[in-house]
């Protein structure tokens, strides 16, 4: 049997150790692994190559992914959709592991449903895919956010400043959530809940008069009624790009002409999506990876390898692309309790 794997979308820690989980997986099975280059567009391009138990056994610890990734949609357009399956034939593969986020996953769904024999793999460092506890890449970019989050204190503390620290995570809260919670700042802002600027300022204007500086995490997602964001244009997939909303700049305007004290801003972008993956994105990552191929020697097609609990199980494609698991009011509580 031959299987093909793709990772499409953002690039996140964790991809390589997946592909090794597969590679390492199959061999058990006695089937050929087969690599396609940047995503859907691969596919539709017809540009692979097999992979060996050699040029994968290193790769656990390296960032990104050794097959390159697009946002390539392939739904777009009916020609594309017709490569797919055309070489899908032509690389003579009896499966095929998507591994990707709801992006990825939407498009490996759609071709389930027309009888392509796929399973998907859940990556992305947002964690906004229903049906799984977490997915690899989050755990390894709140680490490095948190990292970052100490050195500006550092600054903070030291030029008696409001720091306000712009992560990613798109329309999904959790990567600010958890980098504010465990970087202990002072307020969190994140795409669920509305800016409540007059109580942030005020509750700043406390934190600073006790220990001379405040942090404020802000998601790339979140809205502020008065800033005037520039539309920008939508992907591939019909989603807003964000790079130039600068929401991490509007905060901090409004924080200091609210509060009187000097605020500045940083953004920690891409590298939020670099580096070694953490333990537990390795971990996960290989669990997923040779899960996967595992569905695949069931023949269960149309299903995601997930996490529920310390369990790997599958849950149905259809169901895992189906709503965007954002922060609900639970994890906000919490998160309340915590501001002093």
């Amino acid at each position: 049997m031959r299987i093909g794997v793709l990772t499409g979308g953002g690039d996140c820690p964790g991809l390589n150790p997946a592909i090794r989980g597969i590679v390492f997986r199959a061999i058990d099975f006695n089937y050929e692994v087969v690599g396609i280059f940047e995503g859907w567009k691969g596919l539709i391009k017809n540009t692979s190559k097999t992979l060996t138990l050699e040029e994968v056994e290193e790769i656990i610890s390296k960032g990104g992914t050794i097959l390159g990734t697009s946002r390539t949609n392939p739904t777009k357009k009916e020609e594309d959709m017709q490569k797919v399956f055309e070489n899908f034939k032509a690389m003579n593969l009896d499966a095929l592991i998507a591994i990707g986020g709801e992006d990825t996953l939407g498009v490996a769904n759609k071709l389930h449903q027309k009888g392509l024999p796929v399973v998907g793999v859940p990556k992305t460092m947002d964690n906004d895919l229903s049906c799984t506890d977490f997915t690899f890449g989050f755990d390894t970019s709140v680490t490095i956010a948190i990292d970052a989050l100490e050195r500006l204190r550092d600054t903070a503390r030291s030029h008696r400043r409001v720091m306000v620290f712009e992560v990613m995570g798109r329309h999904a809260g959790w990567v600010a959530l958890y980098t504010g919670i465990g970087g202990g700042a002072d307020w969190i802002l994140i795409p669920e809940k509305s800016v409540e600027v007059d109580k942030m300022c005020e509750h700043l204007k406390k934190a600073h008069a006790r220990k001379k500086y405040a942090i404020v995490v802000v998601s790339e997602g979140v809205q502020l009624p008065s800033a005037n964001a520039e539309k920008e244009e939508l992907d591939a997939f019909g989603h807003m790009i964000l790079k130039k909303r600068g929401i991490g700049e509007a905060i901090a305007e409004e924080i200091e002409k609210k509060t009187g004290i000097e605020t500045r801003t940083a953004a920690i972008g891409h590298i939020q999506r670099g580096g070694s993956p953490t333990l537990f994105d390795r971990i996960l990552g290989t669990r997923v990876g040779v899960k996967a191929v595992e569905l695949i020697q069931e023949k269960n097609f149309g299903k995601m390898a997930c996490l529920k609990g310390n369990e790997v199980i599958a849950a149905p494609l259809s169901e895992a692309v189906s709503t965007l698991k954002t922060v609900d009011e639970s994890w906000v509580n919490f998160a309340n309790k915590l501001i002093k």
